[in-house]
């Protein structure tokens, strides 16, 4: 069996991308279809695209493949551009027509390669490439991950800051396709939109002790709106260190540090006073900080008044942004383990603040529980992202839900309680 040419058939606005990969047209020895080498499907199957060598697709129209004739069908399309990045498309249930699901990027340089099926079962392939024109939009969507490359803790969040607002949820979810986070070990996890402008991502629980953290963006040269495009973005990479986690019981004033699930230390501590509670919930280790000044101006304590402080704080292992620590408190030993008596911060002997500043690093957990004190802020005072369950996590993505994320706003960074 062989096939003749015949007539192609244009699709929607404009005819085939030029470059085409002849074929054979030849059957096998036997009378088996599936024996036979791939005839040539060029006059088979069509593609929308620009006519004239030279010219560029349009990457705000969908790419369309169609078959020329009812005997034949498509099997399997393969769109890939030049940085090994594939197009989604769906398959007709007859096999006539396959079309991209997602947009196709600006200035890219793709090879399409398509499958099809004559009625006597014989397979037939055709190859075409072409280029992409430059979006029509003028903004550039950048994105910025964080925090930046190193060693984390296993609590540690990705986040990813975009230049540009956006709150549509079609626009969200084509971001959020392009936003691409892999570990090893490989885990569970999800983006989460904390506003127009900010997601975190972050596994179904803890990251793997010395698992690595690679992000990427597959947003270079995408249309996300009608004026919006997306840029090449630097990607991030993150090394897990040890599980370290330190809870801290605000009732039985101590702290217990945890490294790979064996307890390592016992610590007696003193936590928030009546008016001042520590948080409860789950904080991360935003960063160290070996000598801290602390007044009590910063968060709002009148200057001269019986709770007034102005002190030099040593070996201060900063949680939230608003000024919670865990720092050396040596004016309170006689509290630590018996009593609460701190503005919020959770104090212990300077020995042991030292040893616990030596001992964690960012990322790494520090758990309150059995404060009066509300819970950690989910956003905006530092990482309160493990406080949040993952059955509502999950609804924060624009892949899982389109509803709208109030914006909370990122508290002044300041050295406050003690």
């Amino acid at each position: 069996m062989s096939h003749s040419p015949r007539p192609r058939t244009v699709v929607g606005c404009t005819l085939l991308v030029t470059a085409l990969v002849a074929g054979v047209n030849a059957c096998g020895s036997d009378d088996n279809p599936l024996a036979a080498r791939p005839y040539d499907a060029t006059e088979l199957i069509s593609f929308n695209g620009p006519e004239d060598e030279g010219r560029k697709a349009d990457p705000d129209k969908p790419l369309e493949i169609t078959t020329a004739d009812s005997d034949d069908r498509i099997t399997d399309v393969i769109a890939v551009d030049a940085d090994g990045r594939y197009v989604a498309g769906e398959l007709s249930a007859d096999g006539s027509r396959w079309h991209s699901t997602e947009p196709l990027a600006a200035e890219a340089h793709y090879t399409v390669r398509v499958s099809t099926e004559d009625d006597g079962g014989a397979p037939g392939r055709r190859v075409v490439a072409f280029d992409t024109g430059r979006p029509t939009g003028k903004k550039r969507l950048t994105v910025e991950f964080g925090p930046e490359t190193g060693e984390y803790g296993v609590g540690q969040p990705v986040t990813a800051k975009l230049s540009e607002p956006v709150k549509d949820p079609a626009q969200r979810a084509v971001v959020e396709r392009g936003l691409k986070v892999g570990s090893a070990p490989a885990v569970q996890g999800a983006w989460y939109w904390v506003d127009d402008k900010e997601l975190h991502y972050r596994p179904k629980e803890y990251w793997p002790a010395h698992a690595t953290v690679r992000v990427h963006s597959n947003l270079d040269g995408i249309k996300i709106g009608d004026r919006l495009w997306g840029s090449r973005t630097k990607d991030l990479e993150l090394s897990i260190g040890d599980r370290v986690v330190a809870v801290t019981d605000a009732s039985a004033h101590s702290m217990t540090v945890y490294r790979n699930d064996e307890a390592i230390n016992t610590i007696p501590v003193t936590t928030g006073k009546p008016g001042f509670e520590t948080r409860n919930g789950v904080k991360v280790v935003l960063g160290k900080e070996y000598f801290v000044r602390m007044r009590g101006t910063t968060i709002g304590i009148a200057e001269g008044s019986d709770d007034s402080y102005d002190l030099d704080v040593y070996y201060a292992t900063r949680v939230t942004w608003s000024g919670e620590y865990v720092h050396a408190a040596p004016w309170s030993v006689g509290s630590q383990g018996y009593e609460n008596v701190s503005h919020g911060c959770t104090g212990m002997s300077t020995s042991n603040a030292a040893w616990f500043f030596r001992t964690v690093r960012r990322g790494d957990v520090v758990k309150v529980v059995n404060s009066y004190g509300r819970t950690m802020e989910t956003f905006g005072n530092g990482f309160g992202d493990w406080n949040v369950d993952w059955k509502k996590w999950t609804t924060g993505s624009a892949l899982t839900n389109t509803r709208q994320v109030v914006h909370q706003d990122t508290a002044t960074l300041q050295p406050a309680a003690v």
